[in-house]
């Protein structure tokens, strides 16, 4: 059973803004009380020029939640059709209405009513709020850079971050978990610890639908910046209710982050392993140790790995993987392109192409995945269907081909993670480029919506020049500390800064012990081997988010290499002793 609520407009309304079949009906029925102001291209409609700031909803009250949106903010939205009576809006029909849509909750007996979210409650409504979605790079790092900032009295904002995760994951550093060089703890801390110390506040939950309310004018007065709709039903309502802002204020950070794209060839969702999440890198330790031990007695045939995708990603996986099966597995990397990592520097790719050839990895250039199966005859083993990439490849006598796999690793495509406009549906609230970005302009704001940010994967960015950057962790390293400059320039009406991208190098982890290290400062200069390793290690230890952290991962680091160096000068003299008494 549906439930009805008719409702009354009457001319004490300051301020609503009214979607769908509510502003068509009010539009055709000429209510002499509102004033259109301004339609947007959602079909949102704002009608001013009243006095007061109540509307009668029967049934409800002012404070209460309508349809799934809260009525302090004039909001009400509808599925189809909406029935109101008359009152002082005199003139508008009564028209049968459907329930109120909202998707935050499930289950329920049938034709049981909705319950509207709960809306998330903070502790000042005198001081500015900002929302950050995401606790990657870029949303971690903008949280803790407003909190290194100095604040006027009563302006320091109040900062939630949202994350799906309870852990801040150093994507970077994943591949040391495959090398046991690092534990879990160590690149994945907890936010709880991680924010121990601060006045951020950190939610587990994921992200559902942004609603947006500054429609890209600036206004100067304004009870909302939007809403953020979550999984578990709460609703997060962003910018300061009091205060004024002329400049159009942001208050959303949106850094979201990109998941592993795996639906665009056949098989790959059911078949491969992503290396994009802490649970994903933990499902290949887990996957290669269950081959270990089924083929650990000698005679049993070699663990065969095939990665798809031949840029960093699949490169650092591959030398980390090779190094660690020895004699014992067969890697192979397909890449649709003629060389592997066509972005890196000439040293750092000369010296991956070193270490793979000395672990005897197989790089299939020129071929592209199309599609990716069980095999009819052996349990437990994929193959992959290749196709030469390109008519030229066709032309030079490069024929498709099968390779068999015991575990097939996917490095190939991201998905940017760009909410919804509202919950249940696929469009955007902000203009995105072809491969799903918000597109942003130069002070990292949202086109069309000056309250928001928008950075990391989620984000479609340019350098000075206009090229689009690759989504990186450095990339949102610098972003992170741009967006916060310019959040509390926003609060403090101060001009922000265009973000201007610097490149300081590029980092290649190549095995336990072997890395490359490219400086952005010295031009034509890679360092590589142990001492690389050693120099990319350091980097990463002072970029971890915390120097609480940087403290723990230092000591467990130093006491790690201690241990591993007396275990190296043990076996050593065992070696020496060994070879004194063969002689003698």
């Amino acid at each position: 059973m549906r439930t009805v609520w008719p409702i009354s407009f009457s001319a004490s309304t300051n301020l609503s803004y009214i979607y769908g079949p509510l502003a068509s009906s009010m539009l055709s029925a000429n209510c002499a009380p509102f004033t259109l102001s301004r339609r947007w291209k959602d079909g949102l409609v704002a009608f001013h020029s009243l006095s007061s700031s109540q509307y009668d909803a029967v049934g409800c009250g002012k404070s209460s939640v309508l349809g799934g949106w809260r009525n302090s903010q004039g909001l009400v939205k509808y599925r189809r059709t909406l029935g109101f009576k008359h009152g002082s809006c005199s003139g508008v029909p009564t028209r049968a209405s459907s329930s109120p849509v909202y998707s935050g909750h499930s289950g329920g007996s049938a034709g049981a009513e909705e319950k509207p979210p709960t809306s998330f409650v903070w502790s000042d409504k005198k001081r500015p709020r900002i929302c950050i979605l995401g606790g990657g790079f870029g949303g971690l790092y903008t949280a803790l850079r407003l909190e290194t900032l100095v604040w006027p009295p009563g302006k320091q904002p109040q900062v939630l971050l949202v994350d799906q995760s309870d852990r801040f994951v150093f994507k970077p550093m994943l591949y040391e978990l495959l090398s046991k060089e690092v534990d879990p703890w160590e690149i994945a801390p907890l936010f709880a610890d991680l924010l121990s110390s601060t006045s951020i506040q950190f939610r587990k939950d994921k992200v559902v639908a942004v609603c947006p309310c500054d429609g890209g004018d600036k206004l100067s007065e304004t009870r909302s910046g939007g809403i953020v709709y979550l999984g578990s039903g709460i609703s997060v309502e962003y910018d300061c209710l009091q205060l004024s802002w002329t400049d159009g204020g942001i208050r959303l950070v949106l850094a979201l982050g990109a998941e592993s794209k795996l639906d665009v060839v056949p098989g790959a969702l059911d078949y491969a392993l992503p290396f994009n999440t802490l649970e994903d890198a933990l499902e290949v330790d887990r996957r290669l140790k269950s081959l270990e031990r089924e083929r650990f007695e000698p005679g049993k045939p070699p663990i065969r790995v095939v990665i798809v995708g031949a840029g960093y990603s699949g490169i650092e996986l591959a030398a980390t993987v090779s190094e660690r099966l020895g004699k014992k597995g067969i890697v192979q990397v397909v890449n649709p392109s003629s060389e592997i990592c066509p972005t890196a520097s000439a040293g750092s790719r000369e010296a991956a192409i070193r270490v793979l050839s000395s672990r005897k990895v197989e790089l299939i250039l020129c071929y592209f995945v199309s599609a990716i199966k069980v095999s009819p005859e052996v349990d437990n083993v994929f193959v992959l269907d290749l196709m030469p990439a390109t008519r030229s490849t066709r032309r030079s006598n490069m024929f498709t081909k099968n390779l068999e796999a015991d575990l097939v690793l996917w490095t190939v495509g991201n998905k940017p993670l760009v909410p919804s406009n509202e919950p249940g549906s696929v469009t955007k609230p902000f203009l995105v480029n072809g491969r799903g970005q918000a597109e942003t302009d130069e002070t990292l704001r949202v086109k069309g919506h000056p309250r928001i940010f928008a950075i990391g994967d989620s984000a479609s960015t340019r350098d000075s020049s206009g090229r689009l950057l690759a989504a990186t962790a450095q990339v949102a390293f610098q972003q992170a500390d741009y967006a916060g400059w310019n959040l509390w320039a926003a609060i403090n009406n101060r001009p922000l800064l265009p973000f201007r991208y610097q490149h300081l190098g590029e980092l290649m982890v190549l095995g336990s012990n072997d890395a490359a290290v490219t400086p952005g400062f010295i031009e034509g200069f890679t360092l590589d081997g142990s001492l690389g390793h050693t120099v990319r290690k350091l980097a990463y230890l002072y970029r971890l988010p915390t120097n609480e952290h940087r403290v723990k991962v230092g000591l467990s680091w130093l006491g790690k290499t201690t241990i591993k160096s007396i275990s190296d000068v043990q076996d050593t003299l065992t070696k020496l002793i060994g070879q004194t008494s063969a002689s003698t």
